[in-house]
Protein backbone atom coordinates (compact mmCIF):
# COMPACT_ATOMS: atom_id res chain seq x y z
CA UNK A 1 0.00 0.00 0.00
CA UNK A 2 1.39 3.51 -0.93
CA UNK A 3 0.77 5.84 1.86
CA UNK A 4 0.97 10.12 0.89
CA UNK A 5 1.92 11.60 4.24
CA UNK A 6 1.24 15.89 4.02
CA UNK A 7 3.68 17.96 6.51
CA UNK A 8 6.67 18.38 7.52
CA UNK A 9 6.76 19.21 11.31
CA UNK A 10 7.36 16.89 14.63
CA UNK A 11 4.35 15.58 14.24
CA UNK A 12 4.49 14.22 10.97
CA UNK A 13 7.56 12.69 11.94
CA UNK A 14 5.91 10.96 14.67
CA UNK A 15 3.35 10.19 12.17
CA UNK A 16 5.39 8.69 9.80
CA UNK A 17 7.19 6.75 12.58
CA UNK A 18 3.66 5.15 13.23
CA UNK A 19 3.82 4.20 9.60
CA UNK A 20 6.83 2.61 9.75
CA UNK A 21 6.24 0.18 12.49
CA UNK A 22 3.04 -1.28 9.84
CA UNK A 23 3.30 -4.85 10.08
CA UNK A 24 1.41 -4.06 6.57
CA UNK A 25 4.88 -2.59 5.49
CA UNK A 26 3.31 0.42 3.18
CA UNK A 27 5.50 2.12 0.86
CA UNK A 28 5.40 5.91 2.64
CA UNK A 29 5.70 8.77 0.37
CA UNK A 30 5.76 12.64 1.60
CA UNK A 31 5.17 16.57 1.02
CA UNK A 32 6.88 19.07 3.20
CA UNK A 33 7.49 22.68 2.46
CA UNK A 34 10.78 21.87 4.22
CA UNK A 35 12.92 19.09 4.74
CA UNK A 36 12.42 16.75 7.33
CA UNK A 37 15.30 14.39 8.15
CA UNK A 38 13.78 12.46 9.94
CA UNK A 39 10.67 11.62 7.69
CA UNK A 40 12.94 11.90 4.87
CA UNK A 41 14.71 8.41 6.07
CA UNK A 42 11.10 6.67 6.43
CA UNK A 43 10.32 7.69 3.19
CA UNK A 44 10.49 5.95 -0.36
CA UNK A 45 9.77 9.21 -2.27
CA UNK A 46 9.67 12.57 -0.94
CA UNK A 47 8.53 16.14 -2.37
CA UNK A 48 9.61 19.63 -0.94
CA UNK A 49 6.66 21.57 -2.18
CA UNK A 50 4.02 24.18 -0.09
CA UNK A 51 1.35 21.50 1.91
CA UNK A 52 -1.30 24.40 0.30
CA UNK A 53 -0.69 23.98 -3.19
CA UNK A 54 -3.28 21.30 -3.86
CA UNK A 55 -2.61 21.31 -7.60
CA UNK A 56 0.87 20.13 -6.98
CA UNK A 57 0.02 17.67 -4.25
CA UNK A 58 -2.64 15.96 -6.51
CA UNK A 59 -0.40 15.63 -9.23
CA UNK A 60 1.84 14.16 -7.26
CA UNK A 61 -0.60 11.69 -5.25
CA UNK A 62 -2.07 10.38 -8.45
CA UNK A 63 1.96 10.08 -10.00
CA UNK A 64 2.68 8.21 -7.27
CA UNK A 65 -0.04 5.54 -7.32
CA UNK A 66 -0.98 6.64 -3.59
CA UNK A 67 -3.86 4.55 -2.04
CA UNK A 68 -4.62 7.04 0.91
CA UNK A 69 -3.39 9.86 2.71
CA UNK A 70 -2.99 11.50 6.08
CA UNK A 71 -2.68 15.53 6.41
CA UNK A 72 -0.84 16.49 9.40
CA UNK A 73 -1.19 20.11 9.25
CA UNK A 74 -4.29 22.64 9.40
CA UNK A 75 -3.30 24.73 6.25
CA UNK A 76 -4.33 22.14 4.07
CA UNK A 77 -7.66 21.13 5.62
CA UNK A 78 -8.15 25.05 4.98
CA UNK A 79 -7.22 25.15 1.53
CA UNK A 80 -9.64 22.28 0.67
CA UNK A 81 -7.14 19.63 0.21
CA UNK A 82 -9.27 16.43 1.08
CA UNK A 83 -12.00 17.48 -1.37
CA UNK A 84 -9.34 17.51 -4.04
CA UNK A 85 -7.81 14.13 -3.16
CA UNK A 86 -11.51 12.40 -3.19
CA UNK A 87 -11.98 13.74 -6.51
CA UNK A 88 -9.00 12.05 -7.62
CA UNK A 89 -10.32 8.90 -5.44
CA UNK A 90 -7.70 9.33 -3.15
CA UNK A 91 -8.95 8.89 0.57
CA UNK A 92 -7.35 11.16 3.47
CA UNK A 93 -7.29 10.98 7.00
CA UNK A 94 -8.18 14.63 7.63
CA UNK A 95 -11.89 16.46 7.35
CA UNK A 96 -12.94 18.08 4.13
CA UNK A 97 -13.21 21.94 4.25
CA UNK A 98 -16.55 22.43 5.23
CA UNK A 99 -16.01 20.20 8.83
CA UNK A 100 -12.41 21.31 9.24
CA UNK A 101 -13.61 24.95 9.48
CA UNK A 102 -14.19 24.04 13.10
CA UNK A 103 -10.63 25.04 13.62
CA UNK A 104 -9.89 27.46 11.15
CA UNK A 105 -13.06 29.96 11.55
CA UNK A 106 -13.16 30.63 15.36
CA UNK A 107 -16.06 32.65 14.87
CA UNK A 108 -17.80 30.38 13.18
CA UNK A 109 -16.98 27.47 15.63
CA UNK A 110 -18.05 29.44 18.70
CA UNK A 111 -21.16 30.30 16.57
CA UNK A 112 -21.88 26.58 16.03
CA UNK A 113 -21.24 25.64 19.22
CA UNK A 114 -23.60 27.84 20.47
CA UNK A 115 -26.71 27.40 18.05
CA UNK A 116 -26.31 23.41 18.21
CA UNK A 117 -26.50 23.52 22.20
CA UNK A 118 -22.93 22.28 22.74
CA UNK A 119 -22.05 22.04 26.25
CA UNK A 120 -18.45 23.93 27.19
CA UNK A 121 -19.15 26.69 25.13
CA UNK A 122 -18.06 30.60 27.16
CA UNK A 123 -19.43 33.57 26.83
CA UNK A 124 -18.41 35.18 23.64
CA UNK A 125 -19.44 37.63 21.11
CA UNK A 126 -17.84 37.92 17.60
CA UNK A 127 -16.75 41.81 16.30
CA UNK A 128 -16.16 42.77 12.43
CA UNK A 129 -15.72 46.33 13.64
CA UNK A 130 -15.20 47.74 16.50
CA UNK A 131 -19.10 48.71 16.85
CA UNK A 132 -19.49 47.82 20.30
CA UNK A 133 -15.89 46.19 21.11
CA UNK A 134 -15.04 48.22 24.11
CA UNK A 135 -18.29 48.31 26.01
CA UNK A 136 -18.46 44.24 25.71
CA UNK A 137 -14.75 43.57 26.67
CA UNK A 138 -15.57 46.01 29.75
CA UNK A 139 -18.91 44.21 30.49
CA UNK A 140 -16.84 40.73 30.75
CA UNK A 141 -13.84 42.12 32.47
CA UNK A 142 -11.70 39.46 32.59
CA UNK A 143 -11.57 38.24 28.97
CA UNK A 144 -9.88 36.51 26.21
CA UNK A 145 -9.13 38.09 23.02
CA UNK A 146 -9.03 35.56 19.94
CA UNK A 147 -8.36 36.08 16.22
CA UNK A 148 -10.76 34.40 13.94
CA UNK A 149 -8.49 32.77 11.89
CA UNK A 150 -5.66 30.16 12.02
CA UNK A 151 -2.40 31.89 14.28
CA UNK A 152 -0.11 28.97 14.57
CA UNK A 153 -1.60 28.27 18.71
CA UNK A 154 0.00 32.41 19.22
CA UNK A 155 -2.63 34.66 18.75
CA UNK A 156 -4.91 34.31 21.72
CA UNK A 157 -4.02 36.73 24.75
CA UNK A 158 -5.87 37.19 27.98
CA UNK A 159 -6.27 39.96 30.73
CA UNK A 160 -3.78 39.53 33.62
CA UNK A 161 -1.63 37.43 31.59
CA UNK A 162 -0.41 39.32 27.95
CA UNK A 163 -2.99 41.86 28.52
CA UNK A 164 -2.61 44.21 31.89
CA UNK A 165 -6.27 45.31 31.96
CA UNK A 166 -9.45 45.93 29.65
CA UNK A 167 -7.68 49.08 27.87
CA UNK A 168 -5.12 47.26 26.25
CA UNK A 169 -7.47 44.06 25.56
CA UNK A 170 -9.44 46.69 23.41
CA UNK A 171 -6.03 47.55 21.95
CA UNK A 172 -5.06 44.17 20.95
CA UNK A 173 -8.74 43.48 19.74
CA UNK A 174 -8.77 46.99 17.46
CA UNK A 175 -5.11 45.40 16.06
CA UNK A 176 -6.71 42.07 15.08
CA UNK A 177 -9.54 44.04 13.06
CA UNK A 178 -7.22 45.57 10.81
CA UNK A 179 -6.47 42.00 8.87
CA UNK A 180 -9.25 39.73 10.77
CA UNK A 181 -12.46 39.38 12.81
CA UNK A 182 -12.03 39.43 16.42
CA UNK A 183 -13.62 37.34 18.99
CA UNK A 184 -13.93 38.22 23.22
CA UNK A 185 -14.73 35.50 25.25
CA UNK A 186 -14.66 35.07 28.82
CA UNK A 187 -11.76 34.13 30.64
CA UNK A 188 -12.05 30.41 31.27
CA UNK A 189 -9.69 29.75 35.22
CA UNK A 190 -8.27 26.22 35.34
CA UNK A 191 -6.11 23.70 34.31
CA UNK A 192 -6.10 23.14 30.49
CA UNK A 193 -6.14 19.21 29.05
CA UNK A 194 -5.92 17.93 25.65
CA UNK A 195 -7.98 15.20 24.63
CA UNK A 196 -7.67 14.07 20.70
CA UNK A 197 -9.82 10.89 19.13
CA UNK A 198 -9.74 9.23 15.17
CA UNK A 199 -13.30 10.08 13.67
CA UNK A 200 -14.73 8.03 10.82
CA UNK A 201 -18.04 10.10 10.74
CA UNK A 202 -19.61 8.91 14.00
CA UNK A 203 -17.17 7.11 15.63
CA UNK A 204 -14.58 8.16 17.56
CA UNK A 205 -12.17 6.39 19.10
CA UNK A 206 -10.34 8.60 22.23
CA UNK A 207 -6.12 8.61 22.57
CA UNK A 208 -4.67 9.63 26.53
CA UNK A 209 -5.43 12.86 27.48
CA UNK A 210 -2.39 15.06 27.04
CA UNK A 211 -1.35 18.35 28.85
CA UNK A 212 0.71 20.93 26.70
CA UNK A 213 2.92 23.35 27.88
CA UNK A 214 2.42 26.66 25.36
CA UNK A 215 4.60 29.20 27.71
CA UNK A 216 8.51 29.80 26.58
CA UNK A 217 9.77 29.65 29.92
CA UNK A 218 9.75 27.45 33.13
CA UNK A 219 6.78 27.79 35.51
CA UNK A 220 4.51 28.22 32.97
CA UNK A 221 5.84 32.20 32.27
CA UNK A 222 6.76 33.75 28.74
CA UNK A 223 5.55 34.12 25.63
CA UNK A 224 3.17 31.90 23.87
CA UNK A 225 4.43 29.11 21.80
CA UNK A 226 3.58 26.29 19.75
CA UNK A 227 4.25 24.23 22.16
CA UNK A 228 7.30 23.88 24.48
CA UNK A 229 6.23 19.75 25.09
CA UNK A 230 3.74 17.85 26.88
CA UNK A 231 2.61 14.71 29.22
CA UNK A 232 0.55 11.89 29.42
CA UNK A 233 -0.50 9.89 31.97
CA UNK A 234 -0.42 5.65 32.35
CA UNK A 235 -3.77 5.68 32.75
CA UNK A 236 -5.87 7.88 29.98
CA UNK A 237 -6.43 10.68 32.33
CA UNK A 238 -4.26 13.43 33.81
CA UNK A 239 -3.12 13.48 37.30
CA UNK A 240 -5.20 16.43 38.19
CA UNK A 241 -8.35 14.84 36.43
CA UNK A 242 -11.06 12.84 37.48
CA UNK A 243 -13.02 10.13 35.43
CA UNK A 244 -16.10 12.16 35.62
CA UNK A 245 -14.20 15.27 33.84
CA UNK A 246 -13.17 12.65 30.83
CA UNK A 247 -16.57 11.40 30.06
CA UNK A 248 -18.01 15.06 29.82
CA UNK A 249 -15.21 16.08 27.40
CA UNK A 250 -16.04 13.01 25.52
CA UNK A 251 -19.60 13.67 25.10
CA UNK A 252 -18.56 17.30 23.94
CA UNK A 253 -16.68 15.80 21.17
CA UNK A 254 -19.87 13.32 20.31
CA UNK A 255 -21.93 15.78 19.81
CA UNK A 256 -19.46 18.19 17.76
CA UNK A 257 -19.04 15.30 15.31
CA UNK A 258 -22.86 14.68 15.01
CA UNK A 259 -23.49 18.60 14.61
CA UNK A 260 -20.79 18.95 12.10
CA UNK A 261 -22.49 16.55 10.15
CA UNK A 262 -26.17 17.32 10.54
CA UNK A 263 -25.41 20.83 9.52
CA UNK A 264 -22.73 20.55 6.85
CA UNK A 265 -24.39 17.67 5.47
CA UNK A 266 -20.64 16.08 5.70
CA UNK A 267 -19.47 13.51 7.81
CA UNK A 268 -16.25 14.35 9.88
CA UNK A 269 -13.56 12.15 9.23
CA UNK A 270 -10.03 12.37 10.60
CA UNK A 271 -8.95 13.50 13.97
CA UNK A 272 -10.72 15.71 16.58
CA UNK A 273 -8.82 17.89 18.98
CA UNK A 274 -10.13 19.16 22.09
CA UNK A 275 -8.55 21.59 23.62
CA UNK A 276 -10.59 21.90 26.92
CA UNK A 277 -9.86 23.87 31.23
CA UNK A 278 -11.17 22.03 33.18
CA UNK A 279 -12.91 24.76 35.60
CA UNK A 280 -14.79 25.01 38.82
CA UNK A 281 -17.93 24.17 36.12
CA UNK A 282 -16.56 21.29 34.77
CA UNK A 283 -14.41 20.77 31.17
CA UNK A 284 -14.93 24.30 29.02
CA UNK A 285 -13.82 24.18 25.26
CA UNK A 286 -10.96 26.60 24.47
CA UNK A 287 -10.77 25.37 20.78
CA UNK A 288 -11.27 22.51 18.48
CA UNK A 289 -8.79 21.15 16.14
CA UNK A 290 -8.55 19.27 12.92
CA UNK A 291 -5.57 17.23 13.34
CA UNK A 292 -3.43 16.14 16.04
CA UNK A 293 -1.39 18.54 17.99
CA UNK A 294 2.38 18.95 18.31
CA UNK A 295 3.22 18.35 20.73
CA UNK A 296 1.00 16.10 21.88
CA UNK A 297 1.06 13.76 18.59
CA UNK A 298 4.51 12.67 19.73
CA UNK A 299 3.28 11.69 23.42
CA UNK A 300 0.64 9.86 21.54
CA UNK A 301 1.52 8.25 18.31
CA UNK A 302 4.47 5.69 19.82
CA UNK A 303 2.02 4.75 22.62
CA UNK A 304 -0.32 3.40 19.47
CA UNK A 305 -0.31 -0.52 19.45
CA UNK A 306 -2.56 -0.96 16.71
CA UNK A 307 -1.78 -0.63 12.82
CA UNK A 308 -1.83 2.34 11.82
CA UNK A 309 -2.96 1.43 8.80
CA UNK A 310 -5.67 -0.68 10.67
CA UNK A 311 -6.92 2.44 11.81
CA UNK A 312 -6.43 4.66 8.76
CA UNK A 313 -8.57 2.40 6.68
CA UNK A 314 -11.44 2.77 9.24
CA UNK A 315 -11.79 5.46 9.43
CA UNK A 316 -12.15 6.47 5.71
CA UNK A 317 -14.63 3.67 5.59
CA UNK A 318 -16.52 4.14 8.10
CA UNK A 319 -16.02 1.49 10.55
CA UNK A 320 -14.02 2.54 13.51
CA UNK A 321 -16.90 0.83 15.26
CA UNK A 322 -15.01 -2.27 14.86
CA UNK A 323 -11.75 -1.89 15.47
CA UNK A 324 -10.67 -2.18 19.42
CA UNK A 325 -7.77 1.02 19.28
CA UNK A 326 -5.48 0.25 21.67
CA UNK A 327 -2.97 2.53 23.22
CA UNK A 328 -0.14 1.15 25.77
CA UNK A 329 -0.35 2.22 29.35
CA UNK A 330 2.57 4.47 29.54
CA UNK A 331 3.54 7.58 30.60
CA UNK A 332 4.92 9.93 28.20
CA UNK A 333 7.02 13.02 28.56
CA UNK A 334 7.90 15.03 25.66
CA UNK A 335 10.38 18.20 25.35
CA UNK A 336 10.82 20.93 22.83
CA UNK A 337 14.42 22.00 22.24
CA UNK A 338 13.94 25.72 20.35
CA UNK A 339 16.35 28.00 19.05
CA UNK A 340 18.13 30.40 21.59
CA UNK A 341 15.81 33.89 21.74
CA UNK A 342 12.38 31.41 20.69
CA UNK A 343 9.83 33.25 20.19
CA UNK A 344 10.25 36.56 19.98
CA UNK A 345 14.03 36.55 18.39
CA UNK A 346 14.99 33.04 17.71
CA UNK A 347 18.95 32.61 16.53
CA UNK A 348 18.78 30.59 13.35
CA UNK A 349 21.19 28.72 11.02
CA UNK A 350 23.34 27.89 14.28
CA UNK A 351 24.91 24.07 14.73
CA UNK A 352 22.53 21.02 16.63
CA UNK A 353 24.96 17.78 17.63
CA UNK A 354 22.63 15.14 17.99
CA UNK A 355 24.11 13.41 20.60
CA UNK A 356 23.49 9.51 22.95
CA UNK A 357 19.50 9.67 23.03
CA UNK A 358 18.98 6.95 25.43
CA UNK A 359 15.78 5.44 25.46
CA UNK A 360 14.42 8.67 24.51
CA UNK A 361 12.53 8.91 20.86
CA UNK A 362 13.70 11.89 18.84
CA UNK A 363 11.57 14.04 16.19
CA UNK A 364 12.56 16.48 14.38
CA UNK A 365 10.64 19.15 13.75
CA UNK A 366 12.04 22.57 12.05
CA UNK A 367 15.63 22.23 10.64
CA UNK A 368 17.86 22.83 7.94
CA UNK A 369 20.39 20.15 6.94
CA UNK A 370 23.15 21.35 4.84
CA UNK A 371 26.38 18.71 4.36
CA UNK A 372 25.14 16.17 6.59
CA UNK A 373 24.34 18.70 9.13
CA UNK A 374 21.75 19.77 11.47
CA UNK A 375 21.27 23.46 11.96
CA UNK A 376 18.28 25.46 14.08
CA UNK A 377 15.54 27.66 11.70
CA UNK A 378 13.52 30.15 13.38
CA UNK A 379 11.01 28.03 14.98
CA UNK A 380 11.18 24.89 17.42
CA UNK A 381 14.11 22.71 16.21
CA UNK A 382 13.74 18.91 17.64
CA UNK A 383 11.75 17.21 20.61
CA UNK A 384 12.55 14.26 22.45
CA UNK A 385 10.25 11.41 24.32
CA UNK A 386 10.46 9.56 27.04
CA UNK A 387 8.07 6.87 27.53
CA UNK A 388 8.26 4.83 31.02
CA UNK A 389 5.84 3.45 33.81
CA UNK A 390 5.66 6.57 35.71
CA UNK A 391 5.27 10.31 34.45
CA UNK A 392 8.30 11.25 36.43
CA UNK A 393 10.65 8.35 35.06
CA UNK A 394 9.42 9.42 31.33
CA UNK A 395 10.64 12.87 32.29
CA UNK A 396 14.11 11.71 33.15
CA UNK A 397 14.41 9.97 30.29
CA UNK A 398 13.67 13.27 28.18
CA UNK A 399 15.97 15.26 29.90
CA UNK A 400 18.91 12.94 29.63
CA UNK A 401 17.95 12.82 26.28
CA UNK A 402 18.35 17.02 26.16
CA UNK A 403 21.35 17.24 27.94
CA UNK A 404 22.88 15.65 24.93
CA UNK A 405 22.00 17.78 22.14
CA UNK A 406 24.17 20.47 22.01
CA UNK A 407 23.63 23.78 20.35
CA UNK A 408 22.40 27.24 20.99
CA UNK A 409 19.25 26.17 22.28
CA UNK A 410 16.24 26.58 25.18
CA UNK A 411 14.56 24.34 26.49
CA UNK A 412 11.79 24.17 29.31
CA UNK A 413 13.57 21.49 32.32
CA UNK A 414 10.27 21.82 34.07
CA UNK A 415 7.67 19.91 32.26
CA UNK A 416 6.56 16.30 33.80
CA UNK A 417 8.75 17.29 36.65
CA UNK A 418 6.75 16.21 40.08
CA UNK A 419 7.07 19.92 41.28
CA UNK A 420 5.33 21.09 38.40
CA UNK A 421 2.78 17.84 38.09
CA UNK A 422 1.94 18.66 41.83
CA UNK A 423 1.74 22.24 41.20
CA UNK A 424 -1.68 21.35 38.58
CA UNK A 425 -3.01 18.80 40.83
CA UNK A 426 -3.06 21.59 43.91
CA UNK A 427 -4.10 24.36 41.35
CA UNK A 428 -7.48 22.18 40.31
CA UNK A 429 -7.91 20.95 44.33
CA UNK A 430 -8.45 24.57 44.93
CA UNK A 431 -10.82 25.05 42.22
CA UNK A 432 -12.53 22.24 43.11
CA UNK A 433 -12.91 23.49 46.85
CA UNK A 434 -14.31 26.93 45.45
CA UNK A 435 -16.84 25.03 43.60
CA UNK A 436 -18.27 23.29 47.02
CA UNK A 437 -17.75 26.49 48.99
Amino acid sequence: MNVLLIGGGGREHAIAEAISRSKREPQLYAIMSKKNPGIAKLCRDFLLEKETNVEKVVEYATSQKIDIAFIGPEAPLAAGLVDALEKVKIPSVGPKKDVAQIEFDKSWARTFMKEENIEGCPAFKVFNDENGLKEYIEELGDVAIKPAGLTGGKGVKVIGDQLPDTTDAYEYALGILEKDSVIVEEKLKGEEFTLQAFVDGSTLAFTPCVQDHKRAFENDLGPNTGGMGAYSDTDVILPFMMVDDLEKAKAIMQKTVEKLCEVTGIPYQGILYGQFILTSKGPKVIEFNARFGDPEAMNIMPLLETDILDVMEAIVEGRLEDLDVVFSKKATVCKYVVPAGYPDNPDSDKEIVFGDMGDAILFYSSVDEKDGKIYTSTSRAAAVVGIADSISKAERIAQDALENIIGDLHSRRDIGTRALVRKKVTHMNKIREQKQS
